[in-house]
């Protein structure tokens, strides 16, 4: 085999959330690092790379062929899940793109989530969105990290089908920063509130001097997003 493979900060995260042992689908796997670093630290039996595109799978073929891991990693070119049956993989993994594609993959994938154990997620933007969207459809967020790579905040989340009662409702603040970051007052999530406060104070002061109705709704949610974003901040001062 080739030497060892260097992930990413944001895809170590989500690497070290497999659980051991596991079967991985990864969904847009792009250069499929991800499943060859998971192989050769002996973490998973194999997996199942797919990506929409036939040059970004192509490249994971030709990556996957450098560490000769044909045998253990299948690639397949699909959209989202449409070519997984139910029962091929017990680890999920959905990264690096926008929260609606992610929600259309999974909604539009369903036959094939029966048989996965976790879901690795992680969405670039409409954060607060994807969140209720997992929680309302049959899964509960078990583990949230968040990193800060190149200027960017790459929030990921691990999330289970819950069994018997769903659970509790997350609040908007919750659904927005996430719950589990809050309560371990994630250092990097403190970093992300504190640049997003910079950001909507920079709105509420461009909006100070214009007028109209659109102005006047868009200034209340500014001003609401701002109180959440204080809300959560408090949390860091206990």
């Amino acid at each position: 085999m080739a030497g060892k493979v260097q992930l990413s900060d944001r895809l170590t995260a989500i690497a070290e959330m497999v659980t051991e042992g596991n079967r991985l689908v990864d969904v847009g796997c792009d250069h499929g690092y991800l499943p060859v670093y998971l192989m050769l630290q002996h973490k998973i039996p194999g997996a199942i790379a797919t990506d929409v595109g036939k040059g970004p799978l192509t490249r994971a073929q030709e990556h996957i062929a450098q560490y000769h891991m044909e045998a253990y990693i299948e690639t397949r070119l699909c959209n989202g899940l449409s070519e997984i049956r139910s029962g091929e993989g017990d680890t999920l993994v959905i990264a690096g793109m926008g929260g609606p594609l992610m929600e259309r993959i999974l909604s539009e994938g369903r036959h094939a989530l029966p048989g996965f154990q976790e879901l690795i997620l992680q969405p670039q933007s409409d954060i607060s969105h994807f969140r209720r969207f997992v929680m309302q459809n049959g899964y509960q967020i078990i583990q949230e990290e968040m990193i800060l790579e190149d200027g960017k905040f790459y929030p990921i989340m691990k999330a289970v089908p819950y069994e018997g009662e769903r659970p509790a409702v997350w609040s908007r603040e919750e659904e927005m920063f996430g719950r589990l970051l809050l309560e371990r007052k994630h250092p990097v999530l403190k970093l992300y509130l504190e640049r997003e406060l910079r950001i909507r104070s920079e709105i509420s002061a461009q909006l100070e001097s214009a007028s109209g109705d659109a102005v006047k709704k868009r200034r209340m949610e500014v001003e609401e997003e701002k109180q959440l974003i204080l809300t959560a901040l408090k949390r860091y001062e206990s």
